[in-house]
């Protein structure tokens, strides 16, 4: 089995990949993706965790866009709610930039589960929960938390309805979605939409926010 290749991105292809997205890093949230990467990649030859390869496609598609919300969002001292997380994206990002965040990753896989925790253990993350279950089988009310966000994740009917229930009053769900789920979810009345917001070098890609117009507890 290969090495895999993420041991050989330099500090300046990290600082200069994120700084693309308005990202700033200190020295050791550098090593904490660097390592991160080299994870992902050696994971990623026996279980399937991202169709992205490439070290320095990583660093933007998954960690820049990731960390972006943190700019048009603040984060910081939240509970976050990541739903189907998969190889921890957008939470893992976001936690090893904001270190206050309190983040619940969601993700039903056994393997991106075993996958995720080693990833919070190798980098000595603190207030971190994993959980092995699929976003549904979760009682809302018992997160509650005041972000929920979602990264291709595809089920915005339900997501919408379960997200209403477990955000706090002034919580807000974050979404990355392409051009046209932004028009799909944005129709939905029941929720209060800002501006579909252009994710940096990217042509299709959207971070859509919304709140809930109420405390919904029927369909949505």
């Amino acid at each position: 089995m290969t090495s895999p290749p993420s041991r050989h991105i330099s500090d300046q292809q990290i600082t200069q990949a994120t700084s693309q997205f308005g990202i700033s890093l200190a020295s050791d949230q550098v090593a904490m993706v660097r390592e991160y990467i080299h994870l992902l990649l050696k994971w990623n030859q026996s279980i399937s965790l991202t169709t992205v390869t490439d070290p320095e496609e990583i660093l933007s598609r998954h960690f820049g866009e990731s960390m972006f919300a943190a700019k048009v969002r603040p984060v910081e001292n939240c509970r976050l709610a990541d739903v189907g997380t998969g190889p921890g994206f957008p939470g893992l990002p976001l936690k090893i930039l904001v270190p206050s965040l309190k983040l619940i990753l969601i993700e039903s896989n056994k393997k991106k589960y075993a996958f995720l925790s080693e990833v919070v253990r190798t980098l000595g993350l603190k207030e971190v929960e994993v959980l092995p279950e699929r976003f549904e089988q979760i009682r809302p009310e018992t997160l509650p938390v005041h972000l929920v966000s979602a990264r291709a994740l595809g089920e915005f009917k339900e997501l919408l309805r379960w997200s209403a229930r477990a955000l706090t009053p002034a919580g807000n769900l974050l979404l990355w979605v392409g051009a046209e789920d932004v028009t799909r979810v944005a129709a939905n009345q029941d929720w209060i939409w800002e501006p579909a917001i252009k994710i940096p070098d990217s042509q299709r890609r959207f971070l859509l926010i919304g709140r809930p117009m109420a405390n919904i507890s029927g369909t949505v």
